[in-house]
């Protein structure tokens, strides 16, 4: 009886092994490499995508919005460049940063400077769409309120500005671009990155150079606008630092006569943001160097303006 058990045991084994052996994969022919075997590998292409927001207005800065792709060309580094994609861009995402100088030098504007931003705040923050962040900076820059699409959230943080301290501008512009704007990936749709500079223009304080806060502004594809809070009428050193920042981005420097005026120039920017085109190349220098690339976007009808950022860093290896 044990020796018939045991024989059923055996039996078992050697069908569960047989069976084993037939459920494997067969084998590639003789001479054949690995990849010609069923497994599928994906192909990656690497496509370097340089995408350029502009702006385009007439010789009394009233925007220009009937331009089409054949009426532009693009130039890196003085070399044209085919354009591949061109559009008029009105409802992009938008990623806002407000930066408002709280140091000594504006305490006596910082009131209407708030109310502005408020009004700014509440009439172009898209809910569901649109985000935006407020950062304080005198001796150093602060955060108020993180990325929200909440405008009461963002009216709070602002109305929050107290006045005190020296003026730390290029820092402020050095954080809000590193830690708030350059990790947004390439974006699918592409979003706008804005951030907007409420000040005299005057650093005092900053551990880094206008260059190093420009440059990091540039990495994070930030457009800047700036609005100076100087009033004397006359043009300050303040202020051609603030204009310089904003051309090398493609944004615009606004120099208000009065505090009351900083609402229109609020209402401007929101205009501006709402009215801008497109276009996109692919580089043809396919160096992957981190080197920067000069980009020059010019439009055939030579009695218009084009605003657009001075160029880009090229991707490293």
């Amino acid at each position: 009886m044990k020796r018939i058990l045991w024989a059923f045991v055996l039996l078992g084994v050697l069908a569960a092994f047989l069976a084993a052996q037939n459920t494997e994969p067969p084998k590639p022919p003789a001479g054949s490499s690995p990849q010609a075997s069923t497994e599928t590998k994906p192909i990656k292409v690497l496509v370097d995508l340089v995408n350029v927001l502009f702006t385009v207005t007439d010789k009394k800065n009233r925007l220009v919005l009937d331009l089409t792709k054949d009426d532009v060309r693009a130039l890196e580094d003085n070399k044209p460049q085919s354009i591949r994609f061109f559009s008029r861009e009105s409802d992009l995402p938008l990623r806002i940063a407000i930066l408002v100088d709280t140091s000594n030098s504006i305490r006596d504007r910082l009131r209407f400077e708030q109310e502005a931003a408020v009004d700014f705040l509440t009439t172009t923050v898209r809910p569901g769409k649109d985000l935006a962040f407020i950062v304080a900076f005198d001796v150093e820059p602060q955060l108020l309120q993180d990325y929200t699409d909440s405008t009461e959230k963002l009216s709070k943080a602002v109305r929050s500005l107290q006045a005190g301290g020296g003026t730390g501008l290029y820092d402020a512009i050095f954080f809000s671009a590193k830690e708030k704007m350059l990790f947004f990936p390439p974006p699918e749709p592409y979003l706008r990155r804005v951030m907007i500079i409420i000040s005299d223009g005057r650093d005092n304080q900053s551990e880094h150079t206008r260059e190093e806060a420009l440059a990091m502004a540039q990495r994070g594809e930030v457009t800047i606008f700036t609005i100076s809070t100087n009033r004397t009428g006359l043009a300050q050193q303040g202020d051609k630092v603030l204009k310089y920042l904003a051309e090398e981005t493609g944004g615009r420097a606004f120099l208000p006569f009065s505090a009351s005026e900083l609402a229109t120039d609020f209402q401007e920017i929101s205009r501006e943001l709402r009215s801008q085109y497109s276009l996109a190349y692919i580089s043809t220098n396919s160096a992957h160097d981190g080197t920067f690339r000069a980009i020059t976007i010019q439009s055939k009808d030579k009695g218009v303006r084009v605003r657009a950022k001075s160029g880009y860093f090229s991707p490293s290896q």
